[in-house]
């Protein structure tokens, strides 16, 4: 196995890790709910396989199922998001960014940060709608997306640059 292999099994594990232990347990006023596991799925490499990244983003969305008992959601919301990933490159960085190496986790220009928020934003909009399945709660539907999007989007980039990778030279 490459060290890319390596490092993503370990983001895998540890974003996931995190996501069960330390932030399922955080929910601010009924209406944020930070969900930065979804991190894995951004920070999966630009020229991976996508569908090892469709894969892997299912059984990210189901183990956070069957441990939020909450029926398929997370694993379609996840699902969804590594589905669009590319479209969403393409609307941040534009049409060559395959042929360019994007990491996310380097210093944050507006692409990143649009790319960041479209991701987020449009994770947890599927996650809610699926969640409240009723659009007689529209509103709280968007006011918990737009918060939790929020507070997972602050906590994605303090995450990103906790464990930025160091450029010594």
């Amino acid at each position: 196995m490459n060290s890319t292999v390596l490092l993503n099994i370990a983001r895998f594990v540890l974003l996931l890790a995190a996501q069960v232990l330390i932030f399922n347990e955080i929910d601010f006023w009924g209406y944020v709910n930070p969900y930065p596991y979804i991190l894995f799925i951004l920070l999966f490499p630009v020229n991976g396989n996508k569908s090892a990244l469709l894969t892997a983003s299912f059984f990210l969305g189901i183990v956070m199922d069957m441990f939020c008992d909450s029926g398929g959601i997370h694993a379609t919301a996840c699902v969804v998001l590594a589905y669009v990933r590319p479209t969403f490159f393409k609307f941040s960085f534009g049409v060559s960014y395959e042929y360019q190496t994007v990491k996310i986790n380097d210093k944050l220009t507006p692409e990143r940060f649009s790319f960041l928020l479209i991701s987020v934003f449009t994770h947890h909009i599927i996650l809610f709608l699926l969640e409240i399945f009723k659009l007689n709660f529209i509103l709280d539907i968007l006011l918990r997306t737009v918060s939790s999007s929020i507070f997972t989007l602050i906590l994605c980039i303090i995450i990103i640059y906790i464990f930025k990778p160091s450029t010594k030279r």
